[in-house]
């Protein structure tokens, strides 16, 4: 079934979604080799609720982390640890909610730490410039 919402509504939904944009630029600021992915989620953590929000994924179904984060072939919705350091190389997805005002806002990411493959980078790019790229091999 489809609510309609109110324009009050939407504004309170784009500021639930800017939230998690802005957290995700806080956490890009500590991507680097050496950083663990609970480091990552404390810094994420600490910037949702100092922002007047709640992260939208700790405490879901048991979920202990505010982020998901998955390092290089890891399959999505990983869950941040002091063990997972992140290395020259590495890509990681990170994955935000954010509960504001009752709303929820929630995007992923996926960055690369310090400098990647060439092989890995053309994964990580946009599907048209995939396309627009083996279209040209043609």
């Amino acid at each position: 079934m489809i609510y309609p919402k109110t324009d009050e509504e939407i504004e309170l939904m784009r500021a639930a979604n800017l939230l998690v944009g802005r957290t995700l630029a806080e956490v890009a600021k500590i991507i680097a080799p050496g950083v663990s992915t609970l480091e990552l989620d404390k810094r994420a953590e600490e910037f949702i609720r100092d922002n007047g929000a709640t992260p939208a994924f700790l405490g879901y179904n048991g979920f202990s982390g505010s982020l998901c984060t998955s390092v290089n072939d890891h399959v999505v919705h990983g869950i941040p640890s002091a063990k997972m350091i992140l290395k020259e190389g590495d890509i990681v997805s990170v994955d935000c909610g954010t509960k504001l005002a009752g709303f929820t806002g929630d995007s992923a990411y996926t960055f690369a730490v310090g400098e990647i493959a060439p092989e890995v980078l053309r994964c990580c790019a946009p599907p048209e410039s995939r396309s627009t790229s083996a279209s040209s091999r043609l």
